[in-house]
């Protein structure tokens, strides 16, 4: 089993990094001025924008 990539508000940091908003299907939805976090290990994530949105490291949320 591979390591989680997406993220809840709340859930703890897996590693130090710069965290993005995504959609639910991040790879079909544009998400304009999303939020964006500079997270240390185990800090816990902010909230999102809105409910539908969670967050993902900067360099895996790249648009396919």
């Amino acid at each position: 089993m591979g390591e989680r990539t997406e993220f809840e508000p709340g859930d703890k940091a897996p590693n130090d990094g710069e965290y993005t908003e995504v959609g639910e299907k991040s790879f079909h939805t544009e998400i304009n001025n999303p939020k964006r976090v500079t997270l240390q290990k185990g800090e816990a994530f902010p909230e999102t924008s809105n409910q539908n949105r969670k967050w993902k490291k900067l360099t895996k949320a790249r648009v396919h």
